[in-house]
């Protein structure tokens, strides 16, 4: 084995830990818009631009140019926090740590408030109400619910009502990125930028990513009760 394969399958195999529970997801989708995002702006850049000043000062406007952009990028880095939570939390899927868990759905939370307000402020009030305000009612919800309660107007054959809420909560946003997609393709394909078609087709993935992680938390709901429910 050569040196440059055992960093790489160090690094293969750190990857592959990371993305077992949905923590992992979480924080794949967080990491990749501002990542995308931030690289796009840069490469759009006028030539010659490219300078150290210029360079800071595009860091500056991406992450801070505004308040809504300052809302996102506070509620972003609540989610990594939150995404970590998870990812602790579920090392063992077999057995997670509930107290961890909740922390990850009330750091999700807050964020998801984060995220309404920004959006409220970057011009979205109907995002806001619903990628925001329903993925935090369904994090709060998690939060302080406790397995086995019931939930008025909900069977308890029913899936978890809150993991519900958060998988709902992608759907609009999902949608209006959809419909945005299919907007910006006949403009690419008369030659327009393809920097608009890249940043949708990254904010679509981001969401499966976390739609993912949603999906995670929503089919390990009965292992989640055996193990909260003995605390």
């Amino acid at each position: 084995m050569t040196a440059r394969a055992i960093p790489l399958a160090y690094l293969v195999s750190a990857l592959r830990t990371r993305m077992k529970g949905p923590g992992g997801y979480y924080n794949s989708g967080n990491a990749l818009g501002p990542i995308v995002g931030f690289s796009i702006q840069i490469a759009t850049m006028p030539v010659g631009l490219h300078e150290g000043s210029a360079v800071t000062a595009a860091v500056m406007d991406y992450f801070a140019g505004s308040h809504g952009t300052v809302a996102l990028t506070l509620a972003t880095l609540v989610f990594f926090w939150g995404g970590e939570a998870y990812h602790r939390a579920w090392a063992r899927p077999d057995a997670p740590d509930p107290a961890l868990s909740r922390l990850g759905d009330f750091l999700s939370g807050i964020g998801a408030i984060g995220l309404g307000i920004a959006l409220l402020l970057l011009g979205d009030p109907l995002l806001a109400a619903t990628s925001g305000l329903l993925h935090a009612l369904g994090k709060f919800g998690s939060t302080f619910h406790r397995p086995g309660t019931p939930v008025p107007l909900w069977s308890a054959a029913w899936p978890d009502p809150f993991r519900s809420a958060v998988l709902a909560s992608r759907l609009p946003a999902m949608l209006a990125t959809t419909v945005a997609l299919g907007g910006t393709l006949p403009q690419v394909w008369s030659g327009g930028s393809f920097a608009a078609l890249a940043m949708q087709l990254t904010l679509l993935g981001c969401y499966l990513l976390w739609t993912k992680a949603d999906l995670l938390l929503l089919g390990v709901g009965v292992k989640a009760v055996r193990q909260i429910s003995t605390c």
